[in-house]
């Protein structure tokens, strides 16, 4: 039994230290780390494959990525667009026969009430008696089993069997865990699918056209040892020749897709908003700031809190 700091166990008050410790051991609680320099995305790297960017190319809003990765996720949500128009025509062409089945039984009911109507309700007197006299005649034929098996499987079929295997069901077997094949789930709507692809991280309407190439300038550091990308620093603004990284916030230029630090753009291009490098009038639109940090749970920078939520230990 320890007597002193942390662990200590001969208090009778049961301290934060040993509540945290015993909630971090026994699964209950809720988990709060900061996150590390590992877990937080370069901002030259792709937002897709959290790689750095061999061709990199950066959406209006600002989100890179690497061109191979957003143009395979381009085409794939085509082909699954394709996929689910086919099963939304299929499903409109079974609506379109049940409409027209249900319309040709309706209008085939309202003969047959119709030529019902016009036939003559009387009936030969002889046929009731004949009938009486065939049936009379087959129950003194008929044996006290036969006609006790009869009445027994005139029971069961007035009585509807709860039994998922009766009626035909036998060879359809119901999954109920799945919604679609629950045995009161109803036939599948068909609803259109929606042909706009939307950029992974924003949610934001994307098209190829809308893609910007990005052009990083190297950082002239003079060390040829080392590769790119065992290299901490890598890229330097063009103009100003400042370091990039996660801690200095960037822009692209859109006519030339140079990354430029938004000190630059606030002293140097915001003044006249002509570009330093190709005297070209700009435009705000043409100024996009660079997102950074994002990784597959935390999307900027600003927060670097992670929770987990877990079961509450109720004492």
């Amino acid at each position: 039994m320890t007597r002193h700091a942390r662990n200590c166990t001969a208090g009778a008050v049961y301290t934060y230290n040993e509540k945290k410790r015993d909630a971090a051991e026994s699964g209950y609680g809720t988990n709060a780390k900061r996150l590390g320099k590992d877990s937080v995305k370069s901002f030259d790297c792709c937002s897709l494959t959290l790689q750095p960017c061999r061709n990199p190319v950066v959406t209006k809003d600002g989100y890179l990525f690497d061109k191979e990765a957003i143009l395979q996720y381009i085409v794939t949500k085509k082909n699954e667009y394709s996929r689910k128009l086919k099963e939304y025509e299929r499903l409109r062409r079974v609506e379109e026969n049940e409409l027209a089945a249900e319309a040709n039984n309706k209008q085939q009911a309202r003969m047959e009430r119709f030529v019902n109507a016009e036939k003559p309700t009387t009936t030969p007197a002889h046929k009731p008696a004949a009938t009486a006299t065939a049936v009379k005649s087959s129950d003194l034929n008929a044996t006290p089993s036969t006609s006790a098996a009869a009445a027994a499987a005139a029971a069961s079929s007035s009585v509807s069997s709860i039994s998922n295997m009766a009626n035909g069901h036998e060879k359809k077997l119901p999954s109920f865990w799945l919604p679609s094949e629950c045995p009161n789930a109803g036939a599948a709507k068909a609803q259109k699918p929606d042909a706009t692809i939307y950029c992974p991280v924003s949610q934001q309407p994307l098209k190829v056209k809308d893609l910007i190439d990005v052009k990083f300038t190297l950082l002239k550091d003079g060390d040829t040892k080392k590769s790119l990308i065992a290299k901490e620093a890598r890229y330097m603004c063009p103009i100003t020749h400042d370091v990039l990284s996660n801690a200095v916030p960037c822009a692209v230029l859109r006519p030339t897709g140079d990354v430029v630090t938004v000190e630059c753009v606030e002293k140097l291009i915001r003044k006249d908003m002509i570009h330093p490098l190709t005297d070209r009038k700009l435009k705000d639109k043409d100024i996009i700031l660079l997102q950074r940090g994002g990784t597959g749970y935390a999307i900027t920078n600003d927060n670097l809190q992670a929770k987990e939520k877990r079961p509450m230990l109720q004492v």
